[in-house]
């Protein structure tokens, strides 16, 4: 192998046979031995390993208790097995809590060391995927929530407090509100960032198929499960699972992932062995779960599983002020993806894009924008650059001036006036209207009577 020689661990017992694979094994690996488990445990703290070599039966210890250790470090090691053919179902077993693979003795070193370079290549592959997810979150992080007005900032500050807790989220809102985004936040901000953040689209799966891909299954448990298939949670191991349309899950599977969240184990499909799971689990939906649950098509208990905290994102129209902030952030990324940097809004374009009603949310606003960006043939995005769609479409708030202008205040009355008097002065309706609770807006209309503005 060129470059530094990876770091491979023997963990057994008898001295010969450590000394014997140490010779064996010298040219392509930088080998360390150990001959129980405290001696392994010393190591690891020294030394990172990229994979461990382990025989199954250390004396009075298990080869398994090195497995649970080399699994706790961070990134952990590759393990694989060495067992007498009279333990193979202990091996089995190994590899049903996280092993590689097993071998059995007496060894065939060819065999062992194509499984050594492959469990190397295993164990970079996953590196670099870590590496990959971290600069993931980077770029999704809390900076790419883009927002100045009084409910942005509470999502931000809800964000900010719950992001290292443990507890359950359930984000609430619209589609195309940016749902992900502020699940992502939560995972980057969080003592988890470094794990994996897994996202699952609950909605784009059937049943069967949602069922495998959160919990895995095992090799022919179904008809097509041609081999065993490691699910979501496992991946999201240490990490966040954000589940996506969570409200779209049928019965069966909401069963399945109560028992996850409430005994921390869950079991791949066909198969009978518990698995322990240290996942952190974000939802999202843009369906009222608490009438799903009053119709009987959604478990209560699982309910208040996964609400512990709720955060409400507002839909695009209740908070006309950002309009500006975002369409100039996206006018930039797309102005630069397609070689016009000093492309600008025209005042009329600007004008448009602040006026509309956005029911597609942050989503259309910039595909909307990328539209303009393509479409202008000038120094500047025109109305005429604009898709037509939002040319001709309803516009509620047309204004003289663009809403960079707009004084906050006004804006957020103007929001909450339009929301009562569509739900007919209902406070609750028109709370999840604005995508804020409705003792949010209870204070909001007390402040407003009482003269006082809400700090924010």
């Amino acid at each position: 192998m060129p470059g530094k020689k990876p770091n491979l661990l023997i963990v057994d017992d008898e001295k010969n046979t450590r000394d014997a694979l140490r010779r064996a094994l010298a040219d392509g690996f930088e080998v360390f031995t150990a001959p129980n488990l405290a001696s392994v445990k010393t190591l690891l703290e020294a030394e990172s390993m990229d994979v461990v070599l382990t025989d199954l039966r250390l004396g009075q210890e298990s080869g398994l208790a090195v497995l649970h250790a080399c699994r706790q470090q961070n990134p952990a090691p590759v393990c694989i097995m060495m067992t007498a053919y009279g333990s193979v179902e202990g091996a089995v077993e190994a590899m049903r809590q996280g092993a590689y693979d097993y071998v059995t003795k007496p060894l065939d070193l060819d065999r062992v060391e194509i499984l050594l370079r492959r469990a190397v290549r295993t164990t970079q592959v996953e590196q670099e995927n870590v590496q990959l997810r971290a600069q993931l979150d980077r770029s999704f992080g809390l900076d790419r929530i883009l927002g100045r007005s009084g409910l942005m900032k509470e999502v931000l500050e809800n964000i900010r407090q719950v992001a290292d807790s443990k507890a359950s989220v359930l984000i609430e809102g619209e589609s195309g509100t940016g749902k992900e985004l502020v699940a992502r936040a939560i995972h980057g901000m969080s003592s988890r960032k470094n794990r994996p953040f897994v996202p699952v689209h609950c909605a784009a799966l059937s049943p069967q198929l949602l069922e495998s891909e959160l919990f895995g299954h095992e090799k022919g448990a179904f008809t097509g499960a041609v081999e065993r298939r490691i699910g979501r949670f496992e991946q999201a191991q240490g990490g966040t699972i954000f589940l996506d349309e969570i409200g779209e899950i049928d019965s069966a599977t909401q069963v399945k992932l109560l028992r996850v969240l409430g005994e921390r184990t869950m079991e791949r499909v066909g198969g009978n062995h518990p698995i322990e799971v240290d996942v952190r689990l974000v939802a999202a939906t843009h369906r009222n779960l608490e009438a799903l649950v009053k119709a009987g098509k959604f478990r209560e208990d699982l309910f208040f599983r996964i609400r512990v905290v709720q955060i409400q994102v507002p839909p695009l129209r209740s908070r006309p002020e950002d309009i500006p902030l975002l369409a100039e952030y996206f006018r930039k990324e797309y102005a630069s993806e397609n070689g016009k940097p000093h492309l600008e809004f025209s005042p009329e374009s600007l004008r448009k894009l602040c006026a509309y009603a956005w029911p597609g949310n942050v989503r259309e606003l910039r595909t909307s924008v990328e539209h303009g960006v393509v479409m202008a043939r000038g120094s500047r995005i025109e109305l005429s650059d604009l898709p037509a769609s939002l040319r001709g479409g309803s516009s509620p708030r047309e204004l003289d001036e663009p809403k960079s202008g707009v004084k906050l205040d006004a804006l957020e009355k103007n929001a909450i006036e339009t929301a009562l008097k569509e739900s007919g002065e209902n406070i609750t309706v028109a709370a999840k209207r604005l995508g804020i609770s409705r003792r949010t807006l209870h204070r909001r209309l007390v402040d407003s009577k009482s003269g006082r503005r809400k700090k924010t």
